[in-house]
Formats: structure tokens, sequence, C-alpha cells
């Protein structure tokens, strides 16, 4: 093999990889990775369907298709109270990862600062590190998954670029308070300090919660990257179809790497849901449709020693166990795999540094059966 250097040198297999072929080696019930195994909408299908049918089978616009960018633009106005415009602030994207890794190729420098909170994303810190930039890892507080500003603003330095935030948030289901958004908004004022905003699971919040996204405040969003996704939205997160929303001045640089990567996306697909959002809101009755699925996994997680920690939001809930075992927590999942066929993840795959505070993430965006035998398993658990 030729010689050469590696850009992500302390990168290897994802740990949803790994857990998922093991479930698969295994027989378990995965509970590990975010997807569904609920069908999607038919009626969405069907007009994906009608698409090809139709012959929208070539290249549309690099920015999207027109009517689903204009779709978008309405629902945020409707949602959110902000009027954007769709030739200038909207681009479709193959899936949130995707527009998150553009959008920070698009401004980061070799030795620019992005702020991070971990637990995080996966594919956040080699999203940053590919680009020669540097993480500032701040661990949001355990066990309530919360952001400490006071850290924030002393981790800030001349070379600050970014901030990324994710909410509702990916591994633990915290969501973001009036008090966050006023920390940032202070924190950020009279700086040049950019925002990624991950929001792919905007309407997968609970309990009455508000999803405050960066496109309610003008002053966040006019600094910001807001990434989205269809598949979360649509329960189809095997499309990988999202999308991006920032001000013109950002979009513009965020569509010059576009255009030489992916240029363009799925175009059926594209025709599809804006044909289908023209008729169905789906997401109107998302948040009472996953809260119940969470409820009833809480209640069934009820009759195994597991600690709930509270979710607010996305197809995740985190239950504790260092009550009862200190194994680590990426042994503790592998043997619940092999042992009792449940797959799960260790939620210190998200933290850079491996920090375990003994807490696994299940994901609940599954049939009611599914999670009753896969809860059923714990039921002997020692």
């Amino acid at each position: 093999m030729l010689p050469f250097r590696s850009k992500l040198p302390e990168v290897g297999t994802t740990i949803f990889t790994v857990m998922s072929q093991l479930a698969l080696e295994e027989g378990a019930v995965n509970l590990g990775q975010g997807f569904p195994d609920f069908p999607m909408s038919a009626g969405l299908t069907e007009q994906v369907s009608k698409a090809m049918r139709d012959g929208y089978n070539q290249y549309t616009h690099m920015n999207g298709y027109p009517l689903l960018r204009e779709q978008l633009a309405e629902k945020a106005s409707e949602l959110y109270g902000t009027r954007l415009d769709p030739d200038t602030a909207i681009t479709i994207t193959p899936g949130g990862t995707y527009a998150i890794y553009t959008a920070l190729t698009t401004v980061l420098h070799p030795g620019d600062e992005v702020i991070v909170f971990e637990p995080a994303y996966d594919s956040y810190i080699p999203n940053i590190e590919i680009n020669g930039a540097i993480p500032i890892r701040i661990s949001l507080r355990y066990p309530d998954y919360s952001i400490p500003w006071e850290e924030v603003r002393e981790k800030i330095s001349t070379r600050t670029r970014m901030i990324m935030i994710n909410s509702p948030h990916n591994p633990t289901g915290s969501v973001l308070r009036e008090e966050d958004i006023l920390a940032l908004q202070k924190l950020v004022s009279e700086t040049d300090i950019l925002i990624l905003s991950d929001e792919v699971y905007e309407h997968l919040i609970f309990d009455g919660i508000p999803h405050l996204s960066m496109l309610r405040y003008p002053d966040l969003l006019e600094r910001s990257f807001v990434c989205f996704s269809f598949g979360k939205t649509y329960h189809c997160t095997g499309w990988k179809l999202g999308y991006c929303i920032s001000p013109p001045a950002l979009m513009r640089e965020f569509r010059k790497v576009h255009q030489f990567n992916v240029f363009s996306c799925d175009t059926p697909k594209q025709v599809g849901v804006a044909a289908y959002m023209q008729q169905e809101k789906d997401w109107l009755h998302l948040p009472s449709f996953l809260q119940q699925k969470r409820d009833f996994f809480r209640e069934l997680m009820k009759a195994t020693p597991f600690q709930c920690i509270p979710s607010h939001g996305s197809y995740f809930e985190c239950y504790g166990y260092g009550h009862f075992s200190q194994e680590p927590d990426k042994e503790f999942a592998i043997r619940l795999t092999k042992e009792y066929g449940i797959a799960t993840i260790p939620v210190s795959a998200f933290y850079q540094n491996g920090e375990d505070n003994k807490v696994l993430r299940f994901c609940f965006a599954k049939k009611e059966e599914t999670l009753t035998s896969a809860v059923a398993r714990l039921a002997n658990l020692k």
C-alpha cells in the first residue's frame, strides 16, 4: 500500500455500525441506531412514485426543487414567524449530516476554534478536524445535560469561529430553554461568532415544550446555519434528504461548496415531498405520536433496574445503570446484546475522551411490539 497521511488518524468504525452489526449477528432487538421500524406514509411514497412516472428523473436545480424550497419557506413562516426567500436562504441537501459538514467546510480555516458540547453527535468533531479547525469540547452538565454557559464564556477566544448547538439533543433528548437562548444571544452579541444549529429533530419534541429554533430569533439567524432532516419528519431516514437555512450571504458561500460536492439531490423525492407538503402537515401530530412511544417505553422500563434520564425530544431516551453495575458502558452494551438480545448505544461514544457516566441510549421510535419484546429481555438483568 502506498504511504499517505490520514486526515482522521484517530477515527475508526462508528459505534452505530459496530452495535448494529453485533445486533445482526446476535439476533438482538436493535434499539441502538436511530431509525423507525414502522412504515412511513403511503401517501408520500405514492407521491414519489408518481414523480418518477411523470418523468422527474433528471437533475433538478442545484439549490433544490423550487416548489420544495417554497413549501419550506411557508412552513418556516407558519411555525417560527420567519420570512425567508426560498431562492437565497434555503438549500436542499442529501441529509442533515451533509448539511452540517458543508456548513463547517464553508467557513472554517485551519486554526479556527469551534465550541462543541458533549455528548455530541459523532460527526461533529471529525467534521471540524478534517477542516483543520480545533474543537473546543465542553461537557453538558450531567445528569440533566444542560449547557454550562459560564464555562462557554471562559472558553471563547479570539480564534472562536463557531458555536455548535443541537436541540432536541442527540443522544440525550435535552432541549434548549428560553434561558439558553438569552445566554447565547448575550454571548455572541457584538462578535463575529457564527452558530451551527442542528435541528433535525425539530418536530420530535415533547411535554408541551416549544422548539426554540434559531429561525425564531433574527439576531441569531443572521449568523446561523440551521440544519434539518426530512428523514426524521417523515420516518424515512434511508432517503438521506435534508436542508440548510441561512442568511443569503452565508448561503452563497455554502452553495459554493455544495455545487462541487453533490451538486443536486434526488429529484423524484424532492418533487414527491413538495407535493405531499401541500396536502399533509405531518409535523403537527409528530410530538404527540412520538411522545406516546416514549411514554410507553418509559413505563415498560420501570420493570428493569435502569434509571430514566428524562428525554424531552428526539428518538432517544437515556438510562443510567451505575447504581447496580460499574462495568464500562461499552462493555455493558456489548454484554446486553450478547446475553440479553437487546442492542443499545453507550453514551461514552459521544465524548471524544470517552467520559463514562454509566449511561446507555435507547431508541424508542419503534413499534410497540418491538419495544415490549426488547424490554422483556431485560426482565432478568443482573
